[in-house]
C-alpha cells in the first residue's frame, strides 16, 4: 500500500491531525471489540500525544481512556523509572498529565523482576533473561496478536521500533517480540516489535517533525532501494500514515495532503 503523508506548518496542526487519526481508530476498535489496543514508541512521541490528546480539551473528552490498552513497540531493558524507559516516558508525558477524574488506561509494561545487569548494558546481564522478557511481553499481547494502531517514530538513521538498518532482526519471520543486545543506539539491550507483528496491525502511523528529519525522509521516500526499516514499514500491506511538519519534508519528493 502507498503511505499517506499529512503535512502541516506547525506542531499544533500536526497534533490536531494525529488526534483525528487516533480517534478514528479508537472508534472502530471499540465498536468491534470494546477495546482500543494502541502501541507507542518513545522519543518525542509522548509530548506529541500530550499535545494531541490532552491539551485539546475537546479531544480529551472524546478519548475513552478506560477502554485503552497501551503497549510499547520497543522498550529498553531498564527499570520503568529509568530515564531511558519508554514506559516511564509515557507515564510522565501522558498518564501523569491526565485529569484526576479520568480513568487511566491499562498500560502493559515489561516484567521488571526479570531484568539483569544495569542501565541496559551488556556487561553483567543474562541474555537468557532478556529472551524471557521478550517472551513474557509477547505472551501479554492480545489473543489475536493484533494492534489496532501502532504509533512510530523515525530515527535519523531510518530506524523504527528497535529495528535498525542492516540488522538481522529485519529478516525475523516468526517471533513477534524479539530481544536485541547490540542496538547501535544506547542502551544496547532492548525488546522490539518485529515486522510480523507490525504486519498484523490495523494501522501504522509515524510522527516526524523538524528539518533534521528531511534527509532521512528523502532517503525513505525517494530511494526505493534504501532498505531502511522505516521504508520497509511503508511497504507493508497495512494502512501507513505519516504526520509531519513542512520542514520535515522540505526537498522530499512526496505529495502531502491534509487529514
Amino acid at each position: 500500500m502507498v503511505a499517506s503523508v499529512y503535512s502541516y506548518q506547525d506542531s499544533a496542526e500536526v497534533a490536531s491531525a494525529l488526534a483525528k487519526h487516533v480517534l478514528k481508530y479508537q472508534a472502530k476498535a471499540i465498536n468491534d471489540s470494546g477495546k482500543f489496543r494502541l502501541a507507542v514508541s518513545g522519543g518525542s512521541l509522548g509530548k506529541a500525544l500530550k499535545k494531541a490528546l490532552i491539551d485539546n480539551k475537546d479531544v480529551l473528552s472524546q478519548v475513552q481512556w478506560d477502554k485503552w490498552e497501551v503497549y510499547f513497540s520497543d522498550e529498553r531493558l531498564v527499570p520503568l523509572d529509568h530515564e531511558d524507559s519508554n514506559a516511564g516516558l509515557f507515564f510522565s508525558s501522558v498518564i501523569d498529565q491526565l485529569p484526576s477524574t479520568v480513568t487511566k488506561p491499562k498500560v502493559i509494561t515489561i516484567d521488571e523482576s526479570l531484568l539483569t545487569g544495569k542501565d541496559g548494558q551488556v556487561d553483567g546481564s543474562d541474555h537468557t533473561q532478556d529472551k524471557a522478557i521478550a517472551q513474557d511481553y509477547e505472551a501479554k499481547l492480545p489473543s489475536n496478536k493484533k494492534m489496532d494502531l501502532v504509533l512510530l517514530g523515525c530515527g535519523p538513521d531510518g530506524h523504527t521500533c528497535s529495528l535498525f538498518p542492516g540488522h538481522p532482526l529485519l529478516q525475523e519471520q516468526t517471533q513477534l517480540i524479539a530481544y536485541i543486545k547490540d542496538s547501535p543506539k544506547p542502551p544496547p539491550r532492548r525488546i522490539t516489535f518485529t515486522f510480523p507483528l507490525l504486519q498484523k496491525a490495523s494501522g501504522l502511523a509515524f510522527v516526524a517533525e523538524g528539518a533534521g528529519k528531511a534527509p532521512i525522509l528523502k532517503e525513505i521516500f525517494n530511494n526505493p532501494n534504501s532498505k531502511l526499516p522505516s521504508q520497509l514499514v511503508n511497504n507493508l500491506d497495512v494502512e501507513v500514515a505519516w504526520f509531519v511538519n513542512n520542514d520535515a519534508i522540505n526537498g522530499v519528493d512526496v505529495l502531502p495532503s491534509k487529514y
